[in-house]
């Protein structure tokens, strides 16, 4: 039988985990073992379950859900018998503030992604001041960039912003989405690598407000000729009612628990001529296998494989990682005298806030506290906010708190009913310039040593739907590497 290890017990891992299952199950005689350094599984996906007098909340420390559009959950959930358990954003109450000298202002209706699509929300709100919103429009006007035949078109998000709507845009709406969303950097991000419907957008229409009123009628035109199902209605977003934990807790238990080893890590890899593998395990022990496949942070990857290829482990290296926190409080609703109608509130950088963004949890998600009381979560850290990361948990959650009554103007009488922290230790990778290269270097060499593979939020995409697929596309090479070709385009349609 074919071997193989796989390190990391995160969605990319437990997705692997769950590939060469089935490659087992339709026949091929392959295995696994799987190791995971901490003392439980699901990586970023951590959270709790609180019960209290009032009842149960449910709090989500890391991701609180995926893109809808995207299949990998959606497959994955329905393989594990949770399919059942996905569940929508309440769209009755959807709305996201945004922090401007000490208050909050909505975000102006119709702004799809960084531009406005309708005129007067955008022409009324006290969001941006009139020479920013005359600038946002001379979008139209600004010539499209000129990118030569054979290069990669690729610059900063806000170079991008900047060159086409102006720098009160990216203060105010580009940087606090990236930073709240995918805890980057806009000076630093590759648009190729992140957002690169936003350079074939420039491309096609010539400008961003163009191309998202096309989309948006594109949008309205599907909506008539396929209504949405009022029983079933799709948002952007779905989560699972038990919470993030519960997909990843499907996931392991599909994959067989036998097979999951928390609380060992790989502390090193080794490959023999004759093809074996050898992971040294913290506990001293060793496992040996026919492939590997690393699914972990580039910066825990890169001494895994720096014995292995010099160029592979130097690539990891350049690929930055940046920290961050959330922590999560619940309130008596009636106590804490603000309205909680909506999402949540970003906060751009320029306002000088400890905090990235909250989320209102029981408002985005039905059910995830009892009624009469508030789940909130606050966010922190971030690239540009790494320096608050040195306090300690406690410290952290009181800062949180302060912030949230600042901002917010939450009751400084009500209280807490309890709070949950959870800290996340270069748990952000960065898509810098030049990241796409180093990517593409990454999977060149990787094709070169049989039986490696890397999986992860590192490479191409953060998202779950994105780390899982990077788990079983890394599968699909290591078999492959063993003689065992596993049709991956079947195996998905049967689900």
């Amino acid at each position: 039988m074919k071997k193989v290890i796989i390190i990391g017990g995160g969605v990319a891992g437990l997705g692997a985990a769950l590939k060469v299952k089935r490659a087992a199950e339709a026949g091929h005689d392959v295995g696994f073992v799987l190791f995971e350094k901490d003392d439980r599984l699901g990586g970023k996906i951590k959270g709790a379950i609180v019960e209290t007098e009032f009842g149960r909340f449910v709090v989500d420390g890391g991701p609180d859900s995926f893109l809808t559009a995207k299949p990998a959950v959606h497959r994955i959930a329905k393989l594990c018998g949770i399919d059942s358990h996905k569940m929508p954003t309440d769209e009755a109450r959807k709305g996201t503030l945004i922090l401007k000298g000490g208050r909050v202002y909505p975000m102006p209706d119709g702004v799809m992604q960084f531009a406005p699509t309708k005129f007067l929300p955008f022409a009324t709100t006290g969001l941006f001041t009139w020479p920013g919103k005359i600038r946002a429009g001379w979008d139209l006007f600004v010539p499209k960039k000129v990118v030569p035949e054979g290069q990669l078109n690729d610059e900063t998000l806000e170079h991008f912003i900047v060159r086409r709507m102006g720098r009160e845009i990216l203060e105010r709406l580009a940087e606090p989405l990236v930073g709240g969303v995918h805890g980057s950097d806009p000076a630093q991000m590759s648009l190729a690598a992140t957002f690169p419907n936003l350079l074939e957008m420039e491309q096609k229409y010539g400008c961003m407000i163009k191309g998202f009123l096309a989309q948006r009628k594109m949008v309205e035109a599907m909506r008539k000729k396929h209504p949405p199902d009022p029983k079933n209605p799709k948002t952007f977003f779905t989560a699972f009612t038990g919470g993030m934990h519960e997909f990843s807790e499907a996931m392991a238990d599909a994959a067989g628990p036998d097979k999951l080893r928390t609380g060992v890590g790989v502390t090193s890899l080794s490959r023999a001529e004759d093809g074996t593998w050898t992971a040294t395990l913290s506990d001293g022990t060793a496992e040996t296998a026919d492939s590997v496949i690393i699914a972990t942070e580039s910066w825990a990857a890169e001494p895994l494989v720096r014995p292995l290829d010099e160029g592979i482990a130097d690539a990891l290296a350049e690929i930055p990682a940046s920290s961050s926190a959330t922590a999560s409080f619940a309130f008596d609703e009636g106590e804490i005298g603000i309205d909680t109608n909506k999402f949540g509130v970003l906060c751009p950088a320029i306002e000088k806030s400890t905090l990235l963004a909250a989320t209102y949890s029981s408002t985005k998600w039905p059910g995830r506290a009892p009624k009469g009381k508030v789940l909130m979560r606050a966010f922190l850290g971030g690239p540009q906010n790494q320096a608050i990361m040195e306090k300690g948990d406690e410290e952290l959650t009181q800062v949180a708190l302060a912030e949230l009554r600042r901002i917010l103007g939450i009751n400084p009488k009500a209280e807490p009913i309890f709070h949950r922290f959870f800290r996340w230790t270069g748990g952000m990778p960065q898509y810098t310039m030049g990241h796409l290269d180093r990517v593409a270097l990454i999977e060149e060499r990787s094709k070169q040593v049989s039986g490696l593979a890397l999986a992860g939020g590192s490479y191409r995409g953060v998202g779950l739907p994105n780390c899982i697929e990077s788990g079983e596309q890394a599968v699909t090479k290591v078999l492959a590497d063993c003689g065992i070709e596993y049709d991956e385009v079947e195996e998905k349609r049967s689900y």
